[in-house]
């Protein structure tokens, strides 16, 4: 597929090459031809140098701010041949014609041909270079010519080029970066859009749950017009405590996890669950090795109250205090009978 950059390529090139071939068609005396042909030949070099040179580009190519890559713009050595060819062009062809044939096209082709050659360079991304050949070549022209016949001559058009091509720089790249910000907002629109898809699939999964859970007790509460026995008070709280552990620490639950939880309160222990962030970078198998650490632990705690809660700590995933003895005067420090710690980095072989 032909793109943009390509028909722009061969617009140039048919430009610089039908300019060039104005100065070999001369319909009069030429004193030094040789002076002529290599300055042809200087022009077209540059040109086409001007026009076809361009690198691959890398990571640190990235325009500070403007968004333009570095690998559009022209290198330095390019600009030293272009403003050369619009210093030394004008005068050589002067000289090559001679004082008689300074006004006939195949002497004049100069002025278009820089005109053309700076309406490159203003593509590449260099706009002082460009205004630059413009001026030395417009003052040579008039100095060779005279102001008026190089104003008549093309001098007004290679301007009326060059500012041109400038303006559409500038509203290209203005465009460019209402583009890349349009784009960085319908990311963030997509991914807000996302993250509102997920919260709302994992509200179904937890109203899903808490169906599942709280759905036999409720219905024997209503049932029984809210005289529950023992047995279904003591199941009434565990749905409820299962329940507050889905909504405060899912992370922490697994089969194994709950069922261990269900076992510790209906030995009568009050449990509270709290995820306080720190896992949020783990893998599956991290989480599945902390969950099975925490299992075991559940499995032989035997304290009247246990606070779980995940720790921000680089080092410790999960606490768990077990604290017993309530009311019977110990103090504060004296009733903590469990303290365990659960790293990140969990030994396979614990």
């Amino acid at each position: 597929m032909i793109s943009v950059r390509q028909v722009l390529t061969a617009l140039g090139f048919a430009f610089t090459a039908y300019l060039a071939g104005r100065g070999l068609y001369w319909t009069g005396p030429v004193q030094y031809p040789l002076v002529m042909m290599a300055t042809l030949g200087l022009y077209l070099l540059t040109a086409w140098l001007c026009l076809f040179w361009y690198r691959r580009p890398t990571e640190a190519d990235a325009g500070p701010g403007d968004g333009i890559p570095s690998p559009e713009r022209l290198p330095a050595w390019a600009c030293v041949m272009a403003l050369a060819a619009a210093l030394l062009a004008p005068t050589t062809i002067a000289l090559a014609v001679g004082p008689n044939a300074r006004t006939a096209p195949y002497a004049t082709w100069a002025i278009g041909g820089i005109g053309v050659l700076m309406v490159i360079v203003m593509v590449r991304r260099r706009p002082w270079v460009a205004w630059a050949g413009i001026v030395i070549m417009g003052v040579e022209s008039m100095i060779w010519m005279g102001a008026i016949p190089a104003l008549a001559l093309g001098l007004v058009g290679s301007i009326v080029w060059v500012a041109g091509t400038q303006v559409m720089i500038v509203l290209l790249d203005r465009a460019a970066l209402d583009t890349a910000h349009l784009a960085t907002l319908q990311r963030a629109a997509s991914a807000w859009q996302a993250s509102q898809t997920v919260r709302q699939r994992e509200r179904r999964l937890q109203v899903q749950r808490a169906l599942v859970v709280a759905g036999p007790v409720l219905t024997r509460t209503v049932a029984s017009g809210g005289e529950l026995d023992e047995a279904d008070r003591i199941e009434a709280r565990i749905a409820e405590g299962r329940l507050r552990d889905e909504l405060r620490g899912p992370r922490l639950l697994d089969d194994d996890v709950r069922a261990q939880l269900d076992a510790v309160r209906r030995r009568g222990t009050a449990v509270t669950v709290l995820d306080e962030g720190g896992l949020e970078g783990l893998d599956e198998k991290s989480l599945a090795l902390i969950r099975s650490r925490l299992a075991d632990t559940l499995r032989t705690a035997s304290s009247d109250r246990l606070y779980i809660r995940t720790s921000p700590h680089e080092r410790i995933a999960v606490t768990v205090v077990g604290r017993s003895g309530a009311g019977s005067g110990l103090s504060e420090e004296d009733a903590v009978d469990l303290w365990a710690e659960i790293p990140h980095a969990v030994d396979d072989d614990r």
